[in-house]
Parts: C-alpha cells; structure tokens; sequence
C-alpha cells in the first residue's frame, strides 16, 4: 500500500512564501525604478505568485491559505512601494534604494507612495487582493476522469 500524502501544512511553505514575497518585491522595484513606473499591474502577478508557492509547497486548500495568499501578497505591494519610493529618493541624493529606504523612514515613505498613487493602481491593488483571495482557496485539483 502507498503511503498516504500528508494533508497538514508543510514546514517550508512560510519561508518559502517569505523568500519568494521579498524577491518579488525587489524585482518590482528594480523594473519600477528602470522604467520609472510604478508598476502597479505587478501586483496582479504578486497575488499568483503568492498562491503558487503556497500551492507548491502543498498549503491545504482552505481559509489559512486565503489568508497567507492575502497577507503575502499585501506583503509584496507594501514593501515593493516602500523600496521604489526609497529608490526615487535615493537616486536624487546618489545612494542605493536599500540605503535610501533607511534612511527616509516610513513617514516620508508613505507620503511619497500616496502622491505617487492614483485610482488605477488602487483598483489594480484591490483586484489582486480579491485574485489571491479567491485563488487561496481553490484547490486546482480537476476531478480524475471516471474509468468506465
């Protein structure tokens, strides 16, 4: 008899979603800064990816993994929009992003991520937290084809 797979969460799924999550993030920023965008249809990308990982590493099913997916993916647009606003001001005073973020501290970084962002990436936020919403709970296992 095969053994059984375990149905419980896996032990690598958070820092595996932490990693993916801040890799992600760091990529937003760095095409964000090139093209001198905000990037905001990113976000929809950060949502599927969050559900992927979570969906690789075997994550059940179920409102946990809605929540991780939401979480994550919030994770991602939060610090991707902090780096990029650490990353314009950084340009302007000759020091790296990840030297600028530091530096700025979350008061000026928030203000600059408000006047950078209009409705359309609020809408493009809001549609990839209801993406990674509805696709942490779906299980994306298709039923096996009956053998009659």
């Amino acid at each position: 008899m095969p053994p059984q797979p375990e149905s419980g969460p896996r032990w690598y799924a958070l820092p595996l979603l932490l990693l993916g999550a801040s890799g992600f993030a760091a990529g937003w920023m760095l095409l964000a800064l090139r093209l001198d965008r905000t990037c905001s249809w990113l976000a929809l990308l950060a949502a599927m990816d969050m559900v992927l990982l979570l969906r690789l590493s075997r994550w059940p099913a179920d409102a946990s993994r809605m929540l991780l997916a939401l979480v994550s993916t919030a994770g991602v647009i939060g610090l991707a929009n902090g780096l990029i606003a650490g990353g314009q001001i950084g340009k302007s005073l000759g020091m790296r992003p990840w030297e600028a973020v530091l530096k700025i501290g979350p008061d000026y970084a928030w203000l600059l991520v408000q006047l950078a962002t209009d409705r359309v990436d609020i809408a493009l936020y809001a549609a990839s937290l209801a993406l990674a919403a509805w696709s942490g709970v779906v299980s994306g296992r298709r039923p096996t084809p009956s053998t009659r």
